[in-house]
């Protein structure tokens, strides 16, 4: 039974499925840090009960997401030492530096201001109380940008040399590393995805609690703050994006052609991009598509009349480059260096027009609300059905990231074949996936009834001469210490 079993292809399935679980927490820590962190500032300034209101809840519910991201998160270390050994011998000098980095600095430095956040409220004047949900919202991002610029060197390896005489590669400049030109734009755009998520989870809650007219005051407060925090993120994504697409034509074409799943280069008009399209079942020819002209260009290069390369010309010249005499690491056993087509090309789709459908709702809510107006109850349905666009949007994002990044682990370095561990058997690794997957499963119940537990218990009762003397920093706050 076991026997034909692909340890490479399992290996790569349990990561797949442990990092995009994994990726359903990060995004939420990420951005509700930061619009938690902006909510206590309105009060701070303006000493409005509902604002300390929305602050305790939308605090509640990032806490509850910030323990299951931790939990599930140590997972993905351990995999690299269990799975993957080999790239972790060849590779491990350059990449566990961010990772390291990450640890020591931003997780200890989130670890600690956010227990000083949780347990501060009635004991630390105000102002110093908002500095500890800045602190651990900026952790945050530190911590974001380490494990991003460890990716980038996947994605786009620099700051290192070969040792031929140890067989490994090393770290030659850790700030090469760290200032990857593909680290610099993923950073804002993940931080922008992660903002429209969890404005988007702000949104959710607070049309659950108008469609049932509770709380309307402090409610639609939240949802109009969650629609600008969603739309001005969605801004962001677009202009972060366009410009990620460009650094990644020039570093993985192939990646931007399985993109559009263009087999013939292409410039000008001819360098299109299709809407939608339906091909031969072994993906090398069109039969019918909707292309917008020029577009492809445009998403690759910036201009409307540059030029895209195509599949069969990169995997000619890829083939010269990586399949040499020295070429055990980089090239693959079948020669084919073309990721899997229709997953590339459908998952750079569905990944824009996700996040387009949840500015969409986003607009028609700020329509439907203006100057304080009540939506009709059909919208608030919507809204809270559309929560999961933007989770949805950042998860197939990293698929496309991932997948369209095959056959390569790093990038012109070494293929995933030749990084998997070589002494575990493929039924071990089965063993360990139905394990984490079944874990996982349950994880996710349970994180999904705490999360909407405590979204639909709605703000908490505090008046506003409760918020004031909170407010009030020479006032003995201790009396209020069940309040908060």
């Amino acid at each position: 039974m076991f026997a034909t079993l692909d340890a490479v292809d399992l290996a790569r399935w349990q990561f797949g499925l442990t990092t995009a679980y994994h990726f359903i927490f990060v995004p939420l820590t990420i951005g509700l840090s930061f619009l938690v962190a902006i909510m206590q500032t309105i009060w701070v300034r303006t000493g409005k009960a509902k604002w300390l209101q929305l602050t305790r809840l939308f605090g509640k519910i990032f806490l509850i997401n910030f323990a299951m991201g931790v939990v599930t998160g140590i997972v993905q270390e351990f995999q690299f030492g269990m799975n993957w050994s080999n790239y972790s011998r060849f590779n491990g000098d350059i990449f566990g530096a961010p990772l390291a980095m990450e640890g020591l600095i931003a997780f200890f430095l989130e670890a600690t201001f956010i227990g000083v956040w949780i347990f501060g409220w009635d004991k630390l004047p105000k102002k110093v109380h908002l500095v500890s949900i800045w602190a651990t919202a900026i952790a945050t991002w530190i911590s974001a940008y380490f494990i991003l610029a460890a990716n980038a060197f996947m994605q786009n390896p620099q700051g290192f040399v070969i040792n031929e005489e140890r067989g490994r590669a090393e770290l030659e400049s850790f700030i090469a590393v760290l200032t990857n030109p593909v680290a610099l734009l993923q950073f804002p755009h993940t931080i922008f995805s992660s903002i429209m998520f969890a404005g988007t989870a702000i949104i959710a809650t607070a049309a659950w609690h108008l469609k049932r007219n509770q709380h309307h005051a402090q409610m639609l407060s939240a949802l109009r703050f969650g629609i600008w925090a969603n739309l001005l993120a969605f801004v962001g994504v677009g202009v972060t994006g366009h410009e990620l697409g460009i650094v990644m034509t020039a570093t993985q074409p192939m990646k931007m052609a399985a993109a559009e799943a263009m087999y013939e280069s292409a410039s000008g008009a001819d360098a299109s991009f299709s809407l939608f399209s339906l091909g031969t079942p072994d993906g090398s020819a069109e039969i019918f598509s909707v292309r917008i002209p020029y577009l492809l260009s445009f998403l690759a290069n910036g201009n409307f009349d540059g030029s895209v390369e195509g599949i069969r010309d990169l995997q000619a010249d890829y083939q010269a480059l990586y399949c040499g005499a020295d070429s055990a690491l980089t090239c693959p056993s079948d020669g084919n260096f073309a990721p899997v087509i229709w997953i590339t090309y459908w998952a750079f789709r569905w990944m824009i027009g996700l996040g387009v459908i949840a500015a969409l709702v986003s607009i028609v809510g700020l329509w439907l609300t203006r100057g304080g107006r009540t939506a009709p109850k059909w919208a608030y349905t919507v809204a809270i059905w559309a929560a999961a666009t933007p989770m949805l949007a950042s998860i197939i994002g990293w698929v496309f990231t991932e997948m369209g990044r095959q056959p390569w682990l790093v990038f012109g370095v070494m293929t995933t074949e030749q990084g998997v561990s070589p002494g575990v058997p493929a039924w071990a690794v089965l063993i360990s996936l139905i394990v984490f997957t079944l874990v996982y499963g349950a994880l996710a119940v349970v994180e999904f009834k705490l999360i909407t537990k405590a979204a639909k218990a709605g703000p908490e009762e505090i008046t506003e001469d409760d918020a004031a003397a909170a407010h009030d920093d020479t006032t003995d706050n201790t009396r209020y210490a069940t309040v908060y």
